[in-house]
């Protein structure tokens, strides 16, 4: 990806959170020209600001996507937008569904008449598997988020700028995701609290998801929806496993730890989908990937792609991932030594207290 990136001016939206702040680390590889951290998060651009400051084509930009004025200064002469600013705690967003739509929907249309405005070359907006036959308000509003970036190809008088969307499962080890919860849950003698003993979800990591927006930026031709073809498995077998590997770690058997059902939260499905019934009739498979096009256009030829054969893409239908897997993953992606460090830490503040 050198190629593309190199020497371009990059605008990052949700720049300081756990996705957009990989996207950063990792375009700094290709030694862009300036790269715009754009967030209303000025505590996490600190931390962020601090980790990376022998950089100095970064830019530290405080503000909203709600915010269109703001917006078109920090894009001016931008060549890529990554749009990964949104609200994604769905009880969240059912409690308050216009915030939701402030930021997620017009928000959204913000970024996508100021990039049209300016002339950027792609845009890459960041959805979720929530928006895949929405239950809830965070996943329809990023279903109509995909809709309006879909759209946006076309709404151009002479369209300069191409815009597409990557669909994201969960991503382990994310900020808010349920893998540090887990681990405070389990360093501090639990209980481990799980929803519902048969929800299943897709797991990604998060190298697999940078690994798709660059995917997807590439080949893209506008309007595609790009998701990434990932494990699924049960919530209550990451929760027992964490609590195996875990727990001796914090000086505890694993049958002191608890695990207690709590119920599903306001909104949250049992299962996920990534590619509907209807929408696999429009897509095309790759090895690693599903290429879901606009319905609004005649699909373009993407490097060796077939038309997909599977009749939809559910948490709850396909092979669900064994503890002895899920154990694997979690050691071969340091989830496991990161909560190790988690729990010295919490030891280092106890003394200092």
């Amino acid at each position: 990806m050198d190629d593309l990136f190199a020497g371009k001016k990059i605008l990052v939206t949700g720049g300081a959170g756990s996705i957009g702040s990989e996207i950063v680390r990792t375009l700094l590889k290709s030694k862009p020209d300036v790269i715009r951290i754009y967030s209303r998060g000025e505590s996490e651009q600190f931390e962020l600001q601090h980790e990376l400051s022998k950089h100095k084509n970064i830019r530290y930009l405080v503000g909203d996507v709600r915010e269109k004025a703001r917006l078109a200064k920090s894009m001016k002469g931008i060549d890529y937008v990554f749009h990964a600013a949104a609200l994604k705690h769905v009880p969240a967003c059912e409690y308050n569904p216009f915030e939701a739509v402030k930021t997620n929907v017009i928000g959204t249309q913000n970024l996508i008449e100021v990039a049209a405005e300016e002339g950027v070359e792609k845009v890459i907006s960041i959805s979720t598997d929530k928006a895949c036959s929405p239950t809830n308000v965070m996943g329809a509003t990023k279903l109509l988020a995909e809709r309006l970036v879909a759209a946006a190809n076309f709404f151009q008088c002479e369209p300069d700028t191409i815009f597409a969307s990557v669909r994201f499962g969960n991503v382990m080890n994310s900020r808010g995701s349920v893998i540090p919860l887990f681990c405070r849950q389990i360093l501090s003698g639990g209980p481990v609290t799980v929803t519902d003993p048969e929800m299943t979800r897709f797991m990604m990591t998060i190298p697999q998801a940078i690994k798709l927006v660059f995917e997807a930026t590439r080949i893209a031709f506008g309007g595609e929806i790009f998701i990434l073809k990932m494990p699924a498995l049960r919530l209550i077998d990451l929760a027992e496993v964490m609590v195996e590997e875990l727990a001796p770690m914090a000086g505890l058997k694993p049958s002191d730890v608890p695990i207690h059902i709590i119920g599903s939260r306001p909104g949250e499905k049992k299962y996920e989908e990534l590619l509907s019934a209807e929408e696999a009739k429009l897509a095309v498979e790759r090895d690693d990937m599903f290429i879901l096009s606009s319905r609004l256009r005649e699909q373009h030829e993407t490097d060796a792609v077939i038309p997909s054969i599977v009749s939809a893409y559910k948490s709850n239908i396909v092979d669900l991932m064994t503890k002895s897997e899920i154990r694997k993953l979690l050691a071969t992606i340091g989830i496991i030594p990161s909560c190790t460090s988690n729990r010295l830490s919490m030891n280092k503040m106890r003394v200092a207290l």
